[in-house]
């Protein structure tokens, strides 16, 4: 039997002659999609996203970008020119900078230490400003904050 597609029929040709079934010749409806077709369509047609990169608010984009050099370990990336929007990178993670003028809302990251004392001991020695110490929350996780230098503020945590 030889079928093709034909929108919500299939036409079914078997040796030249057409069947028939219901009232109208030579097409038979579909059966409904079977809810495990229906998702196992919708997982093949998701693709994979890498994670965000974060734009944060600032007043000067190469003091920032001089700072997270500095004072968190990160590369400069690129600058825009004019200076209203730059980059920095370190490992696989990228921040945006762009120019704000105050008051601005600062932004606020959660960010995943494996080596959390490692993490802590570098950012401190780097003289990144910490504005709660390396300690256990009463939620469960290890962590501490920094404040950059326009006010965004990293939780780098671990469980």
């Amino acid at each position: 039997n030889m079928v093709r597609n034909m929108g919500m029929a299939k036409r079914v040709q078997s040796s030249g002659k057409l069947k028939m079934k219901g009232e109208t010749p030579g097409l038979i409806p579909e059966k409904p999609a079977r809810r495990e077709e229906t998702v196992v369509n919708q997982k093949q047609l998701r693709t994979t996203l890498a994670h965000p990169t974060p734009e944060l608010p600032v007043e000067d984009v190469e003091r920032a970008q001089q700072h997270y050099r500095d004072a968190l370990g990160f590369e400069i990336g690129w600058l825009y020119p004019g200076g209203g929007i730059g980059a920095v990178s370190r490992d696989n993670v990228a921040i945006f900078f762009r120019r704000r003028g105050r008051p601005f809302e600062p932004a606020v990251h959660w960010v995943f230490a494996a080596d959390i004392d490692a993490t802590y001991e570098e950012l401190r020695s780097r003289g990144a400003r910490i504005v709660e110490p390396l300690e256990k929350k009463p939620w469960g996780l290890r962590q501490f904050t920094v404040e950059d230098i326009d006010g965004n503020r990293f939780y780098f945590h671990c469980d």
